[in-house]
């Protein structure tokens, strides 16, 4: 008697549910795993894109014997408005000496075209001429929709992390790479803004702002390595910072301190916005929170601008700390790094080197006076705030203790 075996072409429902499990779970493990491998290819883009921003200084330096300037171009020529376009060959509009410095640096990242369109005057749609160096860097969205100057609309791909999703409206063209300006913002200030239409200079502030100039880079004044007195490969010459979302964040949106008083520099000056942080979501302010009003204000929203909101940064609070104005908004500031990655962000040494700075870096008492005139801490003090402060300041001779 033969025994038949019937063959089975098929999964039965059980074995099928079973498989689909297995399956199930090892997307579930495998998933977070590439989306963090996805980040660090990220990052290390981020990484790749500062060492080119640092090559190109070096290159600059090579070139001109000094660092390109933060807060450059022209300044009241011809008397013509910052703002308006004219029909003769010189161009209207000034930028006010307000250009960062990453202008300067567009023919080093190979961006020469962009650096022609700027360097030379600009004749818009409507047959009108922006001087060579364009308009005020600050000047609206509706103003260059009227008068177009498209350098000031481009975005440069070099100038962003890939791990920042900022694009667009409001913001022109967006960055995530600021200069270093120290340890005190009263060194968002110049020396010429200190003298009056007589050429008297107003020796008090100025000695202010000589007090508080401690970084890398200056405003407004040319800056070489020697300069760095405490050796490139101790002083952070640029650093990352996130732009703005339109979420309230505090890193990204700034807030108001109130007026523009010595408070700003006096013991616990640096926190006075803290209060405003919404203690359910301290990624954010509270909605009762006073901050600026023009959508087009944000962090790192027009590269070209010198201003310490946009393209500039201080080594007072640790990174991903809250941004903070005193009174004049596009001047004194209270702004840190800051980033979309996770737990830091990175910098760019004098030397060329970029290294990931972590939120937890030792940052000193943020309750200290800054240092500067005004009998707050005298000039030459070392940076009270830690080692963060002191790898923003540039000849203090402060010893560095501590990884980072």
């Amino acid at each position: 008697m033969f025994q038949r075996y019937q063959n089975r072409n098929g999964f039965t429902l059980v074995e099928l549910l079973v498989v689909i499990a297995i399956i199930g779970v090892l997307v579930g493990l495998l998933l977070p795993a590439v989306q963090a491998a996805r980040e660090a290819a990220r990052r290390m883009s981020c990484s790749n894109n500062f060492k080119q921003i640092g090559l190109a200084i070096h290159n600059y330096h090579a070139a001109y014997d000094n660092m390109p300037l933060q807060g450059t171009g022209t300044y009241n020529y011809a008397g013509a408005l910052y703002d308006t376009p004219n029909a003769s060959p010189g161009g209207g509009g000034n930028s006010y000496n307000r250009l960062s410095f990453l202008v300067g640096i567009t023919p080093f990242i190979e961006q020469q075209a962009l650096w022609q369109q700027i360097s030379n005057p600009y004749v818009t749609t409507g047959g009108l001429v922006w001087q060579a160096m364009g308009p005020l860097p600050t000047t609206t969205v509706a103003v260059l929709s009227a008068n177009p100057y498209d350098p000031w609309i481009t975005d440069v791909a070099g100038y962003r992390c890939p791990s920042d999703p900022g694009k667009g409206l409001p913001s022109l063209g967006r960055t995530n790479y600021a200069a270093c300006w120290g340890d005190a913002n009263h060194a968002t200030r110049d020396a010429e803004s200190y003298v009056n239409q007589a050429g008297i200079s107003d020796a008090t502030h100025v000695s202010y702002v000589q007090a508080a100039s401690r970084g890398a880079f200056v405003y407004r004044k040319k800056m070489a390595f020697r300069d760095i007195l405490d050796g490139l490969s101790n002083t952070i010459m640029c650093g990352e910072i996130m732009t703005d979302l339109g979420d309230n964040d505090i890193r990204s949106t700034p807030a108001s301190a109130g007026g523009r008083t010595a408070a700003q520099w006096d013991v616990g000056g640096l926190l006075r916005c803290r209060g405003g942080i919404d203690p359910a979501r301290p990624q954010f302010w509270s909605p009762t929170q006073s901050i600026t009003a023009s959508i087009e204000d944000r962090r790192g929203s027009k590269w070209m601008a010198a201003n310490a909101l946009y393209s500039a940064f201080f080594t007072m609070l640790p990174p991903n700390s809250e941004t903070c104005h005193h009174g004049n908004y596009h001047e004194e500031y209270l702004a840190s790094i800051s980033s979309r990655h996770q737990g830091g962000a990175h910098v760019l040494m004098g030397d060329g080197a970029v290294k990931f700075i972590t939120d937890s870096i030792e940052a000193g008492n943020v309750n200290s006076a800054q240092v500067t005139i005004h009998n707050y801490l005298p000039p030459g003090s070392g940076s009270p705030f830690g080692l963060w402060g002191s790898l923003g300041t540039r000849g203090s001779s402060e010893t560095l203790q501590g990884d980072f």
